[in-house]
């Protein structure tokens, strides 16, 4: 299996657990704290591997500056997902978000100047399609699906955002290794979802309700913090490290492999989280879900030939 299918389906394994935690503890404390949350656990997680393999912050300009707005873009695409998540409905926000990964394989070869074979291009496109079928429930016909939903909008910001997010680092990490990327980009993350937190709740509470709040109502704030229980934390402490664990696989990946099949790859966690509700929750698939999960299976086979 090629390095890249194999680093891309490490973070998307990731990345599809993470997925049910944070929708969980988002409807319970709201986008904005999970996110915060996430955020500055992996990059405790991140400074603590860099101490302990002797990586320093890095000193070139362009590695800060390129790092950082990767880390902005980070930070607004997470946001954004979680906020989704939150007023969803789930399927159709987590599957519209996973079209990422065919928006990085057009960047790569736009930008980056990659190539891709007919076949990997025929498989890229089928992966693309599938995994966006098994995110999507078609109760009723399209109307279902609710594609007006809010949650789409969120959706949209952050599948775009997360695209960027992949070929940022990929244009950075020509000029420093993948960890030194990492802290700075995940280090700005954190900083810049703290401060919005802080602004959130302090002097625009108001405008911010949407991303404080629990989907039963919850802020966090005086009664509500006594119902905000260690499973919620626990919750997202989990999140927080199943999501730098991904983002260590995939700028991994990025550096030793092609861009175009590690973010594709990376982008099939809803297809992971299919599979796992299956396989240890009982849960059964509807047609188009199977249609989805053969999609991905043919797309990967595609994209693994040489």
């Amino acid at each position: 299996m090629p390095l890249g299918l194999l680093t891309g389906l490490g973070a998307a394994l990731a990345w599809g657990t993470l997925d049910v935690f944070s929708a969980v503890a988002s409807r319970r404390i709201g986008s904005l704290k999970v996110t915060t949350g996430i955020q500055v656990i992996g990059a405790a997680f991140v400074i603590l591997v860099a101490i302990l393999s002797g990586t320093a912050v890095p000193d070139d300009p362009r590695v800060l500056v390129g790092g950082a707005i990767v880390g902005l873009a980070g930070a607004g695409a997470y946001l954004a997902y979680f906020t989704g998540l939150r007023i969803g409905p789930i399927a159709v926000v987590s599957g519209m978000v996973a079209a990422y990964g065919g928006l990085t394989v057009v960047l790569a070869v736009v930008i980056r100047g990659e190539t891709l074979t007919t076949i990997q291009a025929v498989g890229a496109a089928s992966a693309t399609i599938g995994v966006i079928l098994t995110g999507v429930h078609f109760d009723g016909g399209w109307r279902g699906t609710k594609f007006a939903s809010p949650g789409v909008i969120f959706a949209v910001v952050a599948l775009v955002l997360f695209a960027t997010m992949a070929i940022g680092s990929d244009i950075v990490i020509d000029y420093a290794g993948w960890l030194e990327v990492l802290l700075v980009a995940r280090t700005t993350n954190a900083v810049l979802s703290v401060a919005i937190l802080v602004a959130a709740v302090t002097v625009a509470r108001r405008i911010a309700q949407p991303v404080l709040i629990g989907a039963d109502g919850t802020d966090g704030s005086q009664d509500d913090v006594r119902r905000v229980d260690a499973r919620v934390i626990g919750l997202v402490g989990l999140a927080g490290l199943l999501d730098v664990l991904g983002l260590v696989v995939f700028m991994y990946g990025l550096e030793q492999a092609e861009t175009w099949l590690v973010g594709l790859a990376s982008s099939f966690g809803p297809a992971v989280t299919i599979i796992a509700a299956v396989a240890f929750m009982g849960e059964r698939l509807r047609g188009i879900q199977w249609v989805g999960l053969a999609l991905v299976l043919t797309g990967m086979i595609a994209i693994g030939l040489p």
